[in-house]
């Protein structure tokens, strides 16, 4: 079982301090359904919508819930494995101004979502409790293999909250 940490450090406490759940895996588990019922729910002229110029499309938010968990369960691996390399960070908006997400198709995004979910699931099944509280330095920030799966978890929420309040208010009904 993983716990939900007590604190991770610095941005990912604000992605933690999201999370409901206290077990990491139940929680993947839910919120899986729970953004799968929202992202095909969801027209392609919704999905190609932006609330305000420069912001991304729900798609590009998709894309990078995925590209951020892969980096994300990266960096888990590695500190489990006691990598002692210091990992660099990444530019989200370089990722999503060229991830060409808008010309796919929702039901391929989706499958890849699914795919890069299960992974994530099956990555922090197999660390042994006794890795769980191994750290390592990521874009500057020391933090934990549990913290980091749980910043998985707020990280998808805290985008799924700004899809609620600023995407889904002002979508035009179609």
């Amino acid at each position: 079982m993983i716990r939900k940490p007590k604190t991770g450090n610095g941005w990912v406490d604000r992605y933690i301090a999201l999370v409901p759940e206290d077990l990491l895996l139940e929680g993947l588990k839910r919120q899986t359904q729970e953004s799968l019922s929202l992202f095909s729910s969801l027209s392609e002229d919704q999905l190609l919508f932006r609330y305000a110029e420069g912001k991304w499309t729900i798609k590009e938010m998709l894309l990078h819930l995925i590209d951020t968990e892969r980096i994300f369960t990266y960096r888990a691996l590695a500190f489990a494995r006691k990598d002692t390399t210091s990992l660099p960070g990444y530019d989200e908006n370089i990722y999503a101004a060229n991830s060409h997400a808008n010309e796919r198709d929702i039901k391929n995004l989706l499958e890849e979502y699914i795919v890069v979910r299960t992974c994530t699931v099956a990555t922090f099944s197999g660390f042994p409790i006794s890795s769980l509280n191994n750290r390592g330095i990521a874009n500057n920030v020391e933090m934990s293999v549990s913290s980091i799966g749980f910043a998985i978890l707020g990280h998808e929420m805290h985008h799924i909250n700004v899809i609620n309040e600023r995407y889904l208010s002002a979508l035009p009904k179609i």
